[in-house]
């Protein structure tokens, strides 16, 4: 079963756009889960019209098993399939709320539980190596070095590296602000080293970038516009291997190492779920086994018992 990129029929559109700006004025959810939401509610419209239902005044419960079921059998990821879910019984929910429905019709519906993946990390030593792939003075080698030592200093998502502009940072203080999931703002430490490098693009590299069009944007590309996440992905994968790490790095490893290295110094876990701007201390907490299984892997490598003879 693969998605249908098509909107819902024009019975069904109607109440999911309502949700959505119900979501996005009141819950605060960004445009990339709303735009994910509207994707799966499209689909889930056009299974249940071609099974008899005219709106979703219409929807059974029986309409939703058969495309949760539906779903269970193509090839879906996990997380995927929990999205889905929770897209239709925020939809079922917002029709009983609204008086549009008297019955939940996803009460009764059952998900798949979502493994918890453990994140990718890096040791302290390749991220030491991956600051100081950028070699030169070229205005991309100063750019590079300030984006790279600040991704890992602060622990920033790739989508708020990308968004960053001029005025959210304060180098005398030591610290920026960043308008996170949900537009939820935070402030986060930003290191001494990060400083030096931030403020050295600022002096002698941004200003080669900068072109007539250009506005407050902190990282440029060479067009004098924002850099895309696109374009931090291939710079943190360019630069990890230049710096000859083996593993895949991924930005968001940056982020990961960041907590993970905080938590392995000793730092709160209060304050670091603060500092990655997590809603719940139940996500940051998955930092607390990334270096108990680093133990276990050493130790399944390098004791003498455990190794074949």
């Amino acid at each position: 079963m693969r998605d249908d990129h098509s909107r819902a029929p024009a019975a069904f559109a109607t109440d999911i756009e309502a949700l959505l700006g119900f979501m996005s004025l009141e819950r605060g959810l960004s445009k990339h889960t709303v735009a994910a939401y509207r994707r799966d509610l499209d689909q889930a419209a056009h299974f249940v019209a071609q099974r008899g239902a005219t709106d979703w005044r219409g929807v059974t419960p029986a309409h939703a098993t058969a495309w949760i079921h539906a779903l269970s059998e193509a090839l879906y990821t996990v997380a995927s399939l929990a999205r889905k879910l929770a897209a239709l019984r925020s939809l079922a929910r917002f029709l009983v709320r609204e008086r549009l429905r008297a019955d939940d019709f996803s009460a009764l519906l059952v998900g798949p539980k979502a493994r918890r993946k453990m994140p990718e990390t890096l040791s302290v030593a390749d991220v030491a190596r991956l600051m100081i792939a950028p070699t030169g003075g070229t205005p991309r080698a100063l750019r590079d070095r300030a984006l790279l030592e600040l991704f890992y200093s602060s622990g920033l998502r790739v989508s708020e590296l990308a968004t960053l502009m001029l005025q959210q940072i304060d180098l005398q203080q030591g610290f920026l602000r960043v308008f996170g999931k949900g537009a939820k703002e935070r402030m986060v430490p930003v290191g001494g080293r990060a400083c030096v490098a931030l403020k050295t693009y600022l002096e002698a590299g941004r200003p080669h970038l900068v072109r007539a069009h250009t506005g407050s944007q902190f990282f440029l590309n060479h067009r004098g516009r924002a850099l895309s996440r696109v374009a931090l992905w291939m710079i943190v994968k360019d630069h990890a291997q230049r710096a000859g790490i083996d593993q895949k790095v991924k930005p968001h490893a940056l982020r990961h190492s960041f907590a993970t290295h905080l938590l392995t110094g000793g730092a709160d876990l209060r304050a670091i779920q603060e500092m990655l701007g997590h809603a719940s201390i139940s996500t940051t907490q998955i930092y607390t086994a990334v270096e108990p299984q680093r133990l276990v892997d050493h130790h399944a490598k390098f004791h003498p018992r455990n190794r074949s003879r």
